[in-house]
Parts: structure tokens; sequence; C-alpha cells
């Protein structure tokens, strides 16, 4: 599913991958809903993250 994107993703790429708008990421990136880091102003999102963020959304673990 995400193999062709690296182990840390940026906003774009959760974007795209999530396919929801750069508002709705950061609002999740927020309140700490879609677990994430800070590298000075860019946020960085492990893939692992997205993956259980997806499962948990979806109710499938």
């Amino acid at each position: 599913m995400l193999e062709q994107y690296d182990d840390l993703l940026t906003v774009e790429e959760a974007c795209e991958v999530l396919k929801m708008g750069k508002n709705a990421l950061y609002s999740l990136l927020g309140t700490g809903t879609l677990k994430a880091f800070r590298n000075g102003r860019v946020w960085r999102i492990p893939k692992q993250a997205v993956i259980e963020f997806i499962c948990s959304q979806s109710k499938l673990s």
C-alpha cells in the first residue's frame, strides 16, 4: 500500500495517502490523533503512524 513512500512522509505525501486536504491533516496532527513530530517548522509523519491511523479509523484492528 505505501511501498512507494519513505519511512517518513511529508504533509503532502500524507495528504495524498489519506486523500484529505492539508487543513484536515493539520487538524489531526495538532490534536495528536495522527502521531508525528516536527523538525523545526516541518512535520514528519512516520509511515507506521499512517497505517495505524487508517486501521483505527476503519475499525480493522
